[in-house]
């Protein structure tokens, strides 16, 4: 009985320990090693090097995947952080309906990336959406067809994907803001200091590490982003909207090429690596203050 009650955590946890070992890591392990075979539709187990990442380093199709992925990832984090920031600051100068405002705001959050692609392929559609409606108010010379030019569509990515997590940040950052000591802020407003420069000189810089938790999550979604692409562009037109997590799907499930879809797998979870784990140091190393 002893025994039983210093060993319940663990076994408690056993099961739930051994199937992320084996659901996760293991997975991942087993993705590594098919991204160094030949692996076409089924997989083959014998190692051949790198050749399958030499292969996708050489497809101009994962290159434009990459340029995708930079251009739309910097867009989304940095316009996202900007509107969120904007909306913050907004709501927090307790204004009226402020509780009808922020559920307002986080609404789309609440919507899955699948409804929120359909909604907005629907609104961008050149024979649906916002160009046909204004071609009917009498502006027949409006053109708003980015969702079918190659040059373009990449953008009406970033749009949605905005659309959507302009509000998770937002909340984010009114908690920030909320958490700013408000002695600090009444003594900056009796000392005359304009509420432009108390934001910007004194509540903004101590929300730093909010900042970096912003950044570090909407980097995450922009680096694995696939729902929205399928439902809004479907990769397309071509494969001008690709992103690597599109590019591996269709590797793995309409090309049938398991060893390009694993190496391309093993190159996005080496970026999301490169932006978490810097970030788990900076906030698990101890504190030499502590």
């Amino acid at each position: 009985m002893e025994w039983l009650e210093r060993n319940v955590p663990k076994l408690v946890l056993a099961p739930s320990f051994a199937a992320i070992m084996i659901f996760v890591y293991g997975f991942i392990a087993w993705t590594a090693w098919i991204s160094f075979t030949r692996s076409r539709l089924m997989p083959r187990y014998e190692l051949d090097g790198v050749t399958q990442y030499q292969r996708l380093f050489d497809a101009p199709r994962w290159d434009v995947a990459m340029n995708n992925l930079f251009l739309f990832g910097g867009l989304f984090i940095v316009i996202s952080m900007v509107i969120g920031l904007m909306l913050a600051i907004f709501l927090d100068q307790k204004i009226r309906a402020e509780g009808v405002l922020r559920t307002i705001y986080l609404y789309p959050m609440a919507l899955s990336l699948i409804v929120t692609g359909t909604a907005w392929k629907w609104i961008l559609n050149p024979g649906l959406g916002i160009q046909e409606a204004v071609r009917g108010w009498g502006f027949e010379t409006f053109t708003f067809d980015w969702l079918i030019r190659p040059e373009m569509a990449i953008y009406t990515v970033v749009l949605a994907a905005v659309w959507q997590a302009s509000g998770f940040v937002m909340a984010l950052f009114l908690a920030g803001l909320r958490s700013v000591d408000t002695e600090i802020i009444r003594a900056a407003q009796v000392d005359g200091i304009p509420t432009h420069r108390i934001y910007s000189a004194i509540i903004i810089p101590t929300m730093a590490p909010i900042f970096l938790s912003a950044f570090i999550v909407l980097a995450h979604l922009a680096i694995k982003a696939f729902d929205l692409v399928i439902a809004l562009t479907g990769g397309g037109p071509g494969y001008a909207t690709d992103l690597p997590a599109t590019y591996m799907y269709a590797m793995a499930f309409s090309r049938g090429d398991l060893g390009q879809a694993a190496s391309s797998a093993m190159i996005m979870m080496m970026v999301i690596f490169a932006i978490v784990v810097p970030y788990l140091y900076s906030e698990l190393r101890p504190r030499r203050d502590q």
